[in-house]
């Protein structure tokens, strides 16, 4: 399960850091959200996917290991981005 051009253009400008900002850590990680949330409605309709799971968890792991880089280097990122997308409870 992909998310459109169009979303995708959308994600970039909302937490892109530059105009086309693509590699900063903001932007995948809210690209990855994106992609987590589609499949996870997914599986609510196709609860025995496991191809989709198994690549659900690699986009849950890659998102993780994201999130850890950018608290490491800036912990004020980290907590911006984890309260615009509402990661943590």
């Amino acid at each position: 399960m992909s998310i459109t051009a169009e979303r995708k253009q959308e994600v970039i400008k909302e937490h892109g850091r530059g105009k086309d900002d693509t590699g900063s850590p903001e932007v995948q990680v809210a690209i990855l959200t994106d992609r987590i949330n589609t499949l996870t409605a997914h599986f609510k309709t196709h609860a025995k996917d496991n191809h989709s799971r198994r690549g659900l968890l690699m986009m849950v792991n890659k998102r993780r290991s994201l999130l850890d880089y950018l608290r490491r280097e800036d912990e004020k990122r980290y907590t911006d981005l984890i309260a615009k997308l509402g990661l943590r409870k």
